[in-house]
């Protein structure tokens, strides 16, 4: 039975990523509820990291593959919140107005790339992490025992969300807003609203299926490789032991006139 604080976590990850996700409709939202909305963020990373805590005393005993992914990708997730924590200071207008930094063109442009990669790291974070996930899933809703259509459908599912993030990625134009390049398209929120945030979403399942399915190529094939080789079907040298039972079980019958008889010598002793 898995942990209720565990669950409780679980949920307040998911309400980060779905503020984070909030937060890239800046021209839905006015500025105030931007920056309440990035507070709140911060604010639940604070409570994740203060969960997970032990998270960094166990960095240096990290030495197989999975581990060391998910270290480069966890600092590198930690590195894009820092970049986007320290320039949303530097640019706060409301919230944070009263600390008068400067922060002028470039600073908004590293707060921009920050947030885009920062959902992008997050996707893969949770991707790592989705085995637990499920786990948690179907202990929450009490699932047990094992399902050949439950898994067929929920791939299935996972495969056309994916899909339909790639064609998201062209439709957003992710690879320009990752790599900072200028563009001047922008999503008209008066047309449709939610097919931004229905595209964004499934960006971010793109990058969760990704992460999960060639992490789990990675272990499966280690596996195979740590398993011990297959003893080939070569005929194995036979002992006295096994002739034995090769030899017929009826023994050589000798015919009776061929053997000696002993005659009775005791009268001619007399």
């Amino acid at each position: 039975m898995i942990k209720k604080t565990f669950l409780l976590r679980l949920v307040l990850d998911f309400v980060a990523a779905g503020l984070l996700l909030a937060a890239l409709a800046y021209y839905w939202l006015d500025n105030t509820a931007h920056e309440l909305i990035g507070t709140g963020i911060f604010l639940l990373i604070v409570v994740h990291n203060f969960f997970n805590r032990r998270w960094y005393g166990a960095i240096s005993k990290a030495r197989e593959a999975r581990s060391l992914i998910d270290v480069m990708l966890t600092i590198s997730l930690l590195v894009a919140m820092l970049a986007l924590l320290v320039s949303s200071l530097m640019i706060s207008r409301t919230v944070f107005g009263f600390l008068r930094l400067k922060g002028g063109f470039t600073v908004r442009q590293i707060h921009i790339l920050a947030a885009y990669w920062s959902l992008i790291f997050v996707a893969i974070h949770l991707g790592v992490r989705w085995k637990r996930i499920m786990h948690a899933a179907r202990s929450a809703l009490n699932i047990s025992g094992e399902s050949t259509a439950r898994t067929l459908a929920l791939r299935f599912i996972a495969g056309v969300i994916a899909a339909y993030g790639l064609l998201s990625s062209f439709v957003m134009d992710v690879g320009s807003k990752l790599w900072l390049q200028m563009s001047l398209d922008g999503w008209d929120f008066e047309e449709s609203t939610p097919g931004f945030f229905l595209n964004w979403i499934s960006v971010a399942g793109l990058y969760i299926f990704l992460a999960h399915y060639v992490l789990s190529g990675i272990q499966k094939r280690k596996r195979r490789a740590d398993s011990p080789p297959e003893v080939a079907n070569t005929p194995v040298c036979k002992t006295a032991a096994h002739f034995e039972g090769d030899l017929p079980s009826h023994r050589l019958q000798i015919p009776t006139d061929l053997v000696p008889v002993k005659q009775n010598t005791a009268g001619r002793d007399r």
